[in-house]
Formats: C-alpha cells, structure tokens, sequence
C-alpha cells in the first residue's frame, strides 16, 4: 500500500528536481529563499566555492525593528531589499534565483520583487 506523499515531502521533490539545473558560480550566484511557517531566510550562494556571500532574513537584529505591525509579505518586501543591498555590497548585481520548490506566490514573490527594485538582476 503506498503512502500518501506530504506538502513538504512534495516541496522537497520539486527542490531536488530543479537543483539539477540550478547551479550559482561567481559571476552569478543562487539567491536561495526558505520560507517557515513565520519567518522568511535568503542567502546568495556560491555553489562552486560552496560559501555564503550575503544572507538576509526576517530576525536579522537590523531588520527586527521594523517588522512589528507588518504583515508577512510585507516583511518579505523588506527582506528582498535587504538581501540586494547586501548582495551589491560584496560585488553581486545578478543572480539566479531559487525558490526551493515553492509556488511563485506570495512571501517568495514579494521577497523577490523587492530584491527586484533594490536592483538585484534575475
């Protein structure tokens, strides 16, 4: 009898799947999103040097203060913002942007609109 696949167990095929091809080099890292049930990650990621070039996310202390009495989305705006302006700071202008198997909706599309207007290329 087979089991019954779960979202997650789902959103993890989808991230393997499309990790096949999605690859970040030098020129042109993955800006890599998690999103928990609260908080949204993303970090710009050299996947051949295997490092971290610049991380934002919805507990950084800097970011912390302006997230009471925002609604998820728009604390994902200001995340994208924030991983952007970090991003250009260490010599970052495009990227390729990985969503880990999640729907292009909601916090994953405002965090990537506001990565967008702080002018991060993707």
């Amino acid at each position: 009898m087979a089991k019954k696949k779960t979202r997650y167990a789902a959103r993890i095929m989808r991230h393997r799947r499309v990790r096949k091809h999605i690859v970040g080099f030098p020129e042109r890292p993955r800006l890599n999103v998690f999103r928990s049930l609260n908080e949204i990650y993303a970090q710009v990621i050299d996947d051949q040097a295997g490092h971290t070039l610049a991380s934002a996310s919805s507990i950084d202390k800097e970011l912390r203060s302006k997230m009471s009495g925002l609604t998820k989305k728009q604390q994902a705006h200001l995340v994208g913002e924030k991983i952007a302006e970090r991003a250009k700071a260490v010599g970052v202008d495009s990227v390729v942007f990985d969503r880990a198997g999640y729907r292009y909706i909601g916090r994953i599309k405002a965090l990537a609109e506001g990565a967008r207007e702080s002018g991060l290329k993707f």
